[in-house]
């Protein structure tokens, strides 16, 4: 019995994507999270989760970011983008960083069905309109050698990656993360080494790379 997490703060394109899993799968079960912190907290309390739709730009997330942890941290839950964003770059971006496949926001229901019963039958899925450009469109320099790095970090150095690249200091994620400050700096060590970073700023300014902007707000402001 399949199990799929949808991952976006809306609460009415959740309920068309729960609508359109429910047609995808007689026995699927559904969870659901509004932000990035609750999709985690989710798969590290459940373990039958196969698929995750995530919202590219929810609370918490900021672009593919939320990919690359959620790939470094959950290697065996598969991930299908949900976005706004119908840039093919982004999208050919996507799924160097692991993506099983992109839904676009613009998606029909039968579109939405399509992507998760293909997803679940473990094949990739694309919107046949985008097929083309995605196909032609050359994947970002480093793009697919960044994303074997950050997979091979640990949960935990992402965790503290992450941290660094919101600006915290050794002593602040050693508070968050409840460890001592002399594990925060084995694990900066782990992943300078990993990422192919000289310091805290290069390896922060590394993830920050990966943050897109939202169409969506770019039109409200």
């Amino acid at each position: 019995m399949p199990t799929l997490l949808i991952a976006d703060d809306h609460p009415l394109f959740r309920a068309a994507l729960r609508g359109a899993a429910d047609e995808a799968a007689d026995d699927i079960q559904t969870c659901e999270a509004g932000t990035l912190d609750e999709v985690m907290s989710t798969l590290e309390a459940r373990a039958d989760v196969d698929l995750v739709l995530l919202d590219l730009h929810m609370p918490g997330n900021h672009g593919l970011a939320g990919l690359a942890a959620l790939r470094a941290q959950f290697p065996a839950v598969a991930v299908v983008l949900v976005s706004a964003n119908e840039d093919p770059q982004i999208v050919r971006r996507a799924l160097d960083h692991g993506a099983a496949g992109y839904i676009p926001k613009s998606a029909g229901l039968d579109e939405m069905r399509d992507a998760i019963r293909a997803v679940l039958d473990c094949q990739q899925w694309l919107p046949p309109a985008l097929r083309g450009a995605v196909s032609r469109a050359e994947s970002a320099p480093g793009d697919a050698d960044l994303a074997a790095r950050l997979a091979s970090l640990t949960p935990q150095q992402f965790r503290v990656l992450a941290l660094v690249a919101e600006g915290l200091l050794n002593k602040q994620i050693a508070d968050r993360l409840d460890v001592q400050e002399r594990t925060v700096k084995a694990h900066l060590s782990a992943i300078f080494e990993k990422l192919g970073a000289r310091n805290r700023t290069q390896a922060g300014v590394i993830l920050r790379g990966l943050e897109i902007s939202d169409p969506a707000r770019q039109v409200e402001a």
